[in-house]
């Protein structure tokens, strides 16, 4: 199908390669035939739309930007607009494909060994095996280089503990990555946890957070790490820092950035269909000046955030994009897609409230998006540390 004129009012699809253009197809088509007639049930349930995996499968587009493995090689700009069309559908969804995709199997392809990869990235490209990525603690989100699980020496292996929370996939992944502590040197390195069967092993144990009101239909977990043994033949002996971890996350800050421009482009959407559907006084609530007013301004918000996108993508492509300038694109998506959402649920009133209309679905995950990878003010202080040479963080 082709994508909707007035929300892409300059054209930017013009500007994209016929593979780009191919893959936003392609998922654009999934989450229209897939995942919005099931999506809802599963938000409001809480539950994981497991049944879809296949078709994220078949999408081919599981791994990303990773060369070989069985995964598909993209760019990053169609990295971006797979991230931007599933989170047109459900920010959860887009969830399930990032740390599966980003965090878990980007950290195998930076730090593994090649046997390592062979072993684990195949598998995961086939989504024969689901991952997650245990960095975030109880007391270290932002914070998260002040980590305090604790990886020993054992012998010719490894003992873990320690606690995670908000681990993406914690509950269900056969293959976790996890960041610890190393007692004896203090560096963050990297391990991989594999699930034996349908039983995690001794000393690893999620719970499901329950309760939340955004990202629901992905569950994430609050994992207790008591003296968890994982073999050296586990440990990713490329990660030998925090450093080395947060390299990753910025080269999927711009990643998230394209999430946050599928939000605003469903809201859009949707009350853009609603004000034209919707009748009051006797005519459509379209031909009244303050909501075109608005809709124009979510249209100007909206284009400048696809081109902002654009551009980032491209330069990481060309290997010039900056940290700062990941930054840049991930503090402007989260605040102007967030007002976007805000104004489409506010148009829609009451109704806005409906899963029906499921903008405030994506008014909820908005609320998530501007927090990880580094909330919006942290990435304000990266982008002003580059604008003044003054680091007003450590």
């Amino acid at each position: 199908m082709e994508i909707p004129e007035i929300s892409d009012f300059y054209d930017i699809a013009s500007m994209l390669t016929d593979d780009e253009r191919d893959i936003q197809r392609r998922v654009r088509d999934f989450v229209d035939e897939s995942v919005l007639p099931v999506i809802n049930e599963h938000w409001e349930a809480a539950t994981m739309p497991l049944s879809l995996l296949h078709g994220l499968r078949d999408l081919g587009v599981v791994g990303t930007t990773i060369r070989g493995y069985g995964c598909p090689g993209m760019s990053r700009t169609a990295a971006g607009l797979v991230a931007q069309e599933l989170s047109r559908g459900d920010g959860s969804v887009n969830t399930i494909n990032a740390v599966q995709s980003g965090l878990v199997m980007g950290s195998i392809e930076r730090f593994a060994t090649e046997e390592q990869k062979q072993r684990w990235l195949p598998r995961l490209a086939r989504v024969e095996s689901l991952g997650a990525f245990a960095l975030t603690e109880p007391d270290h989100g932002s914070d998260s280089v002040g980590l305090e699980t604790s990886a020993r020496r054992d012998g010719d292996g490894w003992v873990i503990d320690g606690r995670k929370r908000w681990i993406g996939l914690g509950s269900v992944a056969d293959i976790v990555v996890i960041c610890a502590r190393d007692v004896e040197d203090g560096r963050v390195k990297g391990f991989v946890m594999e699930r034996d069967g349908d039983e995690y092993p001794e000393g690893y144990q999620p719970t499901v957070i329950e309760g939340k009101i955004a990202k629901r239909a992905v569950w994430q977990a609050d994992i207790v790490i008591e003296g968890l043994r994982v073999r050296e033949a586990d440990r990713l002996p490329g990660a030998r820092s925090f450093r080395d971890f947060s390299t990753l996350l910025a080269s999927t800050r711009t990643t998230v950035a394209w999430e946050a421009v599928g939000h605003a482009i469903a809201a859009f959407e949707i009350a853009r269909d609603y004000a034209l559907a919707r009748e009051q006084f006797g005519k459509p609530i379209a031909s009244y000046q303050l909501v075109q007013n608005k809709l124009a301004n979510m249209l100007a918000d909206l284009t400048s955030l696809r081109l902002l996108v654009l551009r980032a993508s491209r330069l990481q492509d060309e290997g010039r994009l900056s940290n700062s300038q990941a930054s840049l694109a991930k503090l402007l998506t989260g605040q102007r897609a967030r007002t976007i959402c805000r104004e489409a649920r506010d148009m829609l009133g009451g109704n806005g409230l409906l899963l029906e209309r499921h903008v405030a679905r994506h008014l909820l995950d908005m609320e998530v998006v501007h927090t990880y990878e580094g909330t919006d003010s942290i990435q304000s202080l990266i982008v002003g540390r580059e604008i003044t040479g003054i680091a007003a963080f450590s």
